[in-house]
């Protein structure tokens, strides 16, 4: 494709490997960071950069509950499992990206959850660039290199011009890249073994890769010092944010209402453009009002056919990702249904378990109540069910300009 042409970009998120010098009984990935498994941060930075058609994460076949644990609620296709090397699952999941059309793709380690969307918009665009054939992202080294002798005493000081620390996200050509992972592949897995990155994939095929300046803020998580280092990162310094929404929809046909989107037999649906949430429409409202980010009508007008009948999760993992772009992340939500008619006890567990879901956050975290308006106004008669959220988040503190 011409170069100036906007490619269609998939991201692979490599997630096969074990990380045992962190010393925990889980593998890094699904550690908890924040609150959220370092996974989901690596993979919600990809999902809402609006640049990325696909993520697609790669696993270890006995990671599958963990896995399905710590992506909750989000939008994507199926796990691949991994291989016995690294370069064994990329392809994997390069083989399984085949046949979509995908220009470029981003393969990045699910170890680098604070990846952010300007280091990956950067890595795309030298990627995309002419008479290149990838780009990785990188810092240039500042310290002074010395190599040592089996003494563990100083034998040289080795010059650091032109040399740099590879990250990921590392992206390259779809076709090309999955050309040179068949062909090392192909050598057998002691070559394989030995290439620790796709830069050197690339580099076995003859291909032209960029350096594209990284962030310090892109470390890899290896050891239980670089997570401790990754709270420190997310923490602070953050400040509280609270939002609030409010929905409306009236009764129309049907025999049954979705709240919270958990159907609830009724002798009427709610009648709306989409699937008329009321309960997931001001969550949303909420959530976008915590970060200044308007309204659900801004983001999903309801002239929009594209629209009509979708299951809003989609709105509320929308608001949630846009509050994750920010670097910030849910504390909190509490939501109140009003109405006569259904009755919203025998399903309140459910809801939460649904919205925690949704937004890959501990149940705790979700209130739901429910309360009439005593036969008074609109609901007390029976015409339509209300929702009033309220969400707090935190995100990081914005010097002001």
């Amino acid at each position: 494709m011409p170069p100036s042409a906007v490619p269609r970009t998939a991201a692979l998120i490599v997630a096969a490997g074990r990380g045992h010098r962190v010393g925990a009984p889980l593998p890094k990935q699904y550690l908890g960071l924040s609150g959220v498994a370092v996974l989901r941060h690596a993979v919600q930075a990809f999902a809402s950069h609006p640049r990325i058609e696909r993520v697609q994460v790669v696993i270890a076949a006995a990671d599958r509950p963990l896995h399905d644990a710590a992506l909750s609620g989000l939008d994507l296709p199926a796990p691949i499992i991994g291989g016995a090397t690294r370069q064994r699952s990329v392809l994997n999941g390069l083989e399984a990206l085949d046949g979509y059309g995908f220009d470029l793709v981003a393969i990045h380690d699910a170890a680098r959850p604070l990846i952010d969307a300007d280091t990956i918009t950067r890595t795309l665009e030298a990627a995309n660039r002419e008479g290149v054939d990838g780009a990785l992202a990188a810092l240039p080294l500042a310290d002074t290199l010395k190599r040592g002798n089996a003494d563990t005493m100083v034998a040289a000081t080795v010059p650091r011009q032109g040399l740099w620390r590879a990250q990921t996200p590392q992206v390259f050509r779809f076709e090309r890249i999955l050309a040179a992972h068949r062909a090392v592949a192909a050598l057998g897995d002691d070559e394989a073994t030995a290439l620790t990155d796709d830069a050197a994939v690339a580099e076995t095929a003859g291909y032209r890769v960029a350096l594209v300046e990284g962030a310090e803020r892109n470390f890899k998580i290896t050891t239980s010092a670089d997570l401790a280092r990754a709270e420190r990162e997310l923490d602070g310094p953050m400040e509280t944010r609270t939002g609030t929404g409010f929905d409306v929809h009236a009764f129309g046909p049907g025999d049954s209402v979705t709240l919270c989107g958990v159907p609830v037999p009724h002798s009427h649906g709610l009648a709306g453009h989409s699937d008329a949430d009321v309960a997931l429409h001001a969550l949303t409202d909420a959530l976008l009002g915590t970060i200044g980010a308007g309204d659900i009508g801004q983001h999903f007008p309801p002239s929009d056919p594209r629209w009509r009948g979708v299951s809003s999760d989609r709105f509320l993992r929308h608001a949630a990702d846009l509050v994750a772009r920010r670097g910030g992340r849910v504390v909190n939500l509490d939501l109140t249904i009003i109405c006569e008619r259904p009755k919203v006890g025998p399903h309140r567990e459910r809801m939460r378990v649904r919205i925690a879901g949704i937004l890959g956050i501990a149940i705790d975290r979700v209130a739901v109540k429910a309360t009439t308006t005593e036969k008074l106004g609109f609901t007390g008669r029976g015409e339509g069910i209300a929702a009033q959220a309220l969400a707090t988040v935190v995100v990081p503190v914005q010097e002001q300009t």
